[in-house]
């Protein structure tokens, strides 16, 4: 790990919720409100807890185990677990789980691509041949 990344994993440990919460309040205004919100690098999980302007009930999501990686210059985004507490959400995760998203090229981040994929890349080496694997089977489903 490098130093920019190990620095960068600090900074989000040391970043309150409140503060993440409070912004994105001010971004989302007059759409929704974020009531709740964690995040944890070391076991990859995620949890969202927002309302929709007009809604009377919040609408919680819970991610796990995610990853991005680099396949010879392409950024591929794997999320191994979401869920959700509304069950039209949930179906709509379940299809994205599991399967390998390329980040499409965007000319601002694309500086930024390789040190976010050091910092989200998978944590165990199993998990990042089987994510290979799959993307193999994907592109020659004849092997």
């Amino acid at each position: 790990m490098s130093f920019k990344t190990g620095l960068i994993k600090m900074a989000i440990k040391c970043t309150p919720n409140i503060m993440i919460i409070w912004v994105a309040n001010i971004i989302l205004k007059g759409i929704a409100e974020l009531k709740d919100f964690s995040f944890d690098l070391e076991p990859r999980a995620a949890y969202v807890q927002i309302q929709l302007v007009g809604e009377s009930e919040t609408i919680d999501v819970w991610m796990e185990d995610f990853a991005i990686v680099n396949d010879d210059g392409a950024y591929h985004l794997i999320v191994q677990k979401a869920e959700s507490n509304r069950i039209w959400l949930s179906n709509i995760l379940s299809r994205i789980t599991g399967k390998a998203w390329k980040i499409p090229e965007i000319p601002q981040l694309a500086p930024h691509l390789e040190l976010i994929a050091e910092l989200f890349k998978p944590e165990n080496p199993e998990q990042e041949e089987l994510e290979e694997l799959e993307e193999l089977e994907k592109s020659d489903p004849e092997k």
